[in-house]
């Protein structure tokens, strides 16, 4: 049994993504950091036959707590997949970088950036070990990006520069790590409550929802896809338009639009 650890995974992107694994059999060490609604997922996602999921309520930007995480994917026999997905904003709603709270900005590289590089160092020596026994053929690490780490966007700068630090970090890993499978994905914009705390006036009923999203970028783990950067869009449009033998999606070199979150 593959184990996968998905953090943000009591509601939104997070929670999608630990249900589309949970109904593939991945056992799950799930983390966010309100307890009860943590609980609340868990209990939903243990449902599917046989898997067996660990909760663990917690901050990412606490070494402890990342430690706990690891130690929990441990018990249930390695890891296979670090799902990166836990994030904020920096403020609520976002502003211009004139206005940007100094300590808000801090907390988001805090939450976006050093944490996440902070669990693949804790988890490192079981993605390493995990090898020929994940489905992609070896262990692997994705990391949640968007569109704003690429895309010059008013009033996302801060967000943005923590999305397009973790995409550097991501690219760095991929080449120091080349047994690992490390991919930055752009899920592209959603119905989420980050997105309509990030712009309380915008109308988002016509974006996809996060459990639309979540099996598209779920092809880069059961297709085992190299790694590299993808967006949802791009991934779509290859599942929707490859026939018979054609390859799959190459990593996404160019922004696209509509990637915020």
């Amino acid at each position: 049994m593959s184990v996968a650890m998905v953090t943000g995974a009591s509601r939104g992107l997070g929670r999608a993504l630990a249900g589309e694994l949970a109904a593939r059999g991945w056992d799950l060490v799930v983390t966010a950091r309100g307890a009860r609604e943590l609980a609340e997922a868990a209990s939903e996602l243990a449902r599917a036959p046989g898997v067996r999921v660990t909760a663990v309520a917690g901050d990412v930007s606490s070494a402890e707590h990342r430690g706990a995480l690891v130690a929990a994917a441990r018990a249930l026999g390695g890891l296979d997949l670090l799902v990166n997905n836990a994030g904020v904003l920096g403020t609520e709603p976002l502003v211009a970088l004139a206005a940007q709270p100094l300590d808000g900005l801090r907390e988001a590289f805090e939450v976006n950036v050093v944490g996440p590089l902070g669990l693949v160092q804790e988890a490192l020596p079981l993605l390493r070990e995990a090898g020929a026994g994940a489905p992609a053929g070896a262990g692997a690490v994705l990391n949640i990006s968007s569109d704003a780490a690429v895309v010059a966007y008013g009033t996302w700068g801060a967000y943005g520069a923590t999305k397009a630090a973790g995409d550097l970090l991501s690219a760095v890993l991929a080449v120091e790590e080349p047994a690992l499978r490390v991919w930055w994905a752009d899920p592209g914009s959603m119905r989420t409550r980050m997105m309509a705390a990030a712009e309380p006036g915008e109308d988002l009923a016509g974006l996809p929802s996060p459990q639309e999203v979540a099996p598209v970028l779920l092809r880069l783990v059961t297709e085992g896809l190299p790694s590299g950067r993808y967006t949802a869009q791009g991934l779509g449009v290859t599942a929707a338009g490859a026939g018979a033998g054609e390859p799959a999606a190459e990593p996404d070199a160019e922004p696209d639009a509509g990637g915020r979150r």
